[in-house]
């Protein structure tokens, strides 16, 4: 199952400037999530980091694939209409030097998910397929 843009937002909350992910491309919804970040360059924080060499901040990587993640928790009708909390971080890696005119495919697949809490296993590609993160993320389903 593929989303646009639109779709998204039917989705989860977020809005711009905070909305980081553009499509999702594969979607199995409680179970795993492809989805894609376009980096176009006009992004605000490449102003700041770092002027004359911009680079993506590792932070915002993480909240791409946390973004991907709550897509694929809250498709499921029983979610519907709710919003993910992030709970925890554990074991992020940045590997890779992350630039405007990048595409990131954004790879979530859940490993738990019971009661409103799950976690799952992330992992960010540039478009040559080299893994840029790693991190396992959880998160809690709430009203």
């Amino acid at each position: 199952m593929q989303l646009n843009l639109e779709q998204i937002k039917e989705i989860i909350p977020h809005r711009d400037p905070f909305l980081l992910i553009d499509e999702v491309t594969e979607l199995e919804p409680g179970v795993r999530v492809t989805a894609k970040k376009h980096l176009t360059g006009e992004e605000n924080w490449f102003q700041g980091h770092f002027p004359g060499k911009p680079v993506q901040p590792g932070v915002l990587m993480i909240e791409m694939l946390a973004q991907a993640g709550a897509v694929c928790a809250l498709y499921l009708p029983e979610n519907r209409g709710k919003i993910a909390y992030f709970a925890g971080i554990d074991k992020a890696r940045f590997r890779g030097v992350v630039q405007p005119g990048d595409t990131l495919t954004l790879e979530v697949e859940m490993v738990k998910f019971r009661h409103g809490i799950g976690s799952g296993n992330a992992v960010a590609y540039n478009q040559d397929g080299k893994k840029v993160v790693t991190a396992e993320i959880s998160f809690a389903i709430a009203d």
